[in-house]
């Protein structure tokens, strides 16, 4: 059985209610995910895993949030190919870099060998209506191209 990964980082809590609604669809789904707070989590067990998501919110004009800054920096030491991959994040478009946090993530998974199979799911602050909907679609497309 394949194995998978979500590890995230959430300010107020709109993308850890994400983080929920994916890895429940996924579960639903018969799949096996471990969730994990970015701060207890090591870059390294991504290796073990044939499919990944991660999970940001973006700060200020575009950045990562600095809970992700270290687990980011040692992503470069890994190999991730032949793993799925995709990114999500809970996004504010007061700024003018609505979401980047996501693309960055998805560059760095790319830059590792991950293939990214998915489009980054940026919600607008927190998950509320169709963008719940948005969350479980997320996870079961993301279930279907691990499966595929």
């Amino acid at each position: 059985m394949k194995k998978y990964i979500l590890i995230f980082t959430s300010m107020s809590g709109n993308t850890e209610e994400m983080a929920e609604i994916i890895s429940e669809a996924i579960t639903e789904e018969g799949g096996d995910i471990l969730v994990k707070d970015v701060l207890e989590a090591d870059p390294s067990e991504l290796e073990q895993y044939d499919g990944i998501l991660l999970g940001a919110y973006t700060w200020g004009n575009g950045d990562l949030p600095y809970e992700f800054l270290d687990f980011y920096d040692e992503m470069d030491q890994l190999n991730l190919a032949g793993r799925k991959a995709a990114v999500f994040g809970s996004c504010d478009s007061f700024y003018p870099e609505f979401g980047a946090a996501v693309d960055t993530l998805m560059n760095k998974l790319q830059e590792c060998g991950a293939d990214v199979v998915l489009e980054g799911l940026k919600v607008e602050l927190d998950p509320i209506g169709e963008d719940v909907e948005r969350c479980k679609q997320f996870g079961n497309d993301f279930l279907k191209k691990c499966t595929d």
